[in-house]
């Protein structure tokens, strides 16, 4: 099979050919219908992360059809349709068994620890494929598993509750599904702060309050317009400055979930800007499995409409994610691009 593989950090990635992967008693062979490109696989990519051995198939964001499955598989059959939990873990442990099971000691995932969907197939365990409703295309299914599950985990874990104000830093492929789904939650206003004008168009197509951080102060502009500052913010890009702006923004008592990654400090006035307003710095790691049909839910029935997100798809080409990887990197290249191997 076609597979396109990381063989050194920073080095262009390479297309290989590989051996179709041997499900195991326990697994599913997925066909890859659709695989999003992740600003986290540029991260990899940079080596921001440990990764697993190298040469690596990247790619975390997984959907496509059940091809075939193991001997002690009873609840999938060849033909399902399917996305991909990228957390594979013990399912055994106490954090497993707690339903956080991001904390496995023995948690490996797709596209980082091991290969990922940049390939024509991959194996997983079945307890990994969710279901995909015939409503949700593929492309949508995919891009759901990292970007919108991550956004919902971190609305649930900042306790958004209805009537509250909501900031949202960065307006990518998560941005686009914080935005939304914050309405799901019930907020009364959502903010968008970016510096992309077609970004922000789009979010405030969703019903955002779009805020250019390129002319604007962002933390000014919206301490004028809520007065006191947001509820909840997310800081879904991986810049210590965004981050302390989503910080700085809160209101008294308010809550910053932390999301995008990255290997710099964020420099507080922990008196002025967390002590003083009994603020909150959340940490949001990945998502759960149980979040996952919820949110393909949410898909199906209209409430998160990803079809403005995947604004390109792409071959299973090297060069071309290659390209898209390069635009990332700059922070351009639209919002969500997608590689569909067939």
């Amino acid at each position: 099979m076609r597979a396109i593989q990381l063989i050194r950090t920073r080095d262009p990635l390479e297309a290989r050919d590989l051996p179709v992967p041997t499900p195991g008693p326990d697994d599913v062979l997925i066909r890859v219908e659709a695989a999003g490109i992740c600003h986290s696989d540029v991260h990899y990519w940079e080596g921001l992360s440990s990764l697993g051995p190298l040469p690596l198939t990247l790619g975390h964001e997984v959907a496509g059809v059940v091809e075939a499955v193991g001997d002690a598989v009873t609840d999938h059959r060849p033909g399902d349709r399917v996305a991909v939990h990228y957390l594979l873990t013990c399912g055994e442990c106490a954090a497993c068994r707690s339903g956080n099971e991001q904390f496995c000691g023995q948690a490996r995932m797709i596209g980082k620890d091991i290969h990922g969907g940049y390939a024509e197939f991959i194996a997983v365990p079945a307890r990994n494929a969710i279901r995909v409703p015939d409503a949700v295309p593929s492309e949508q299914a995919a891009v759901s598993m990292c970007s919108s599950a991550t956004v919902f985990h971190a609305l649930r874990k900042t306790r958004l509750s209805a009537g509250e104000s909501v900031a949202v830093f960065g307006v990518g492929g998560l941005g686009m599904s914080a935005v939304q789904l914050a309405r799901a939650f019930g907020a009364l206003d959502v903010f968008t702060v970016d510096i992309d004008a077609e970004r922000l168009a789009v979010a405030e197509a969703f019903g955002a309050v779009p805020i250019d951080a390129s002319s604007d102060d962002p933390v000014a502009e919206l301490l004028r317009r809520t007065e006191r500052g947001v509820d909840v913010s997310l800081a879904l890009l991986g810049a210590p400055g965004a981050m302390r702006q989503a910080i700085q923004a809160l209101r008294p008592r308010g809550r910053a979930g932390i999301v995008g990654i990255s290997d710099r400090p964020i420099e507080l006035d922990t008196y002025r800007e967390v002590l003083a307003k009994e603020a909150e710095i959340i940490g949001c790691s990945d998502h759960l499995l149980d979040e996952l049909p919820i949110v393909l839910r949410f898909i199906a029935s209209g409430v998160l409409d990803l079809a403005p997100v995947v604004t390109r798809s792409i071959a299973l080409d090297a060069e071309e994610i290659n390209r898209a990887f390069e635009n990332l990197h700059r922070y351009g290249g639209g919002i969500r691009t997608v590689i569909r191997p067939a």
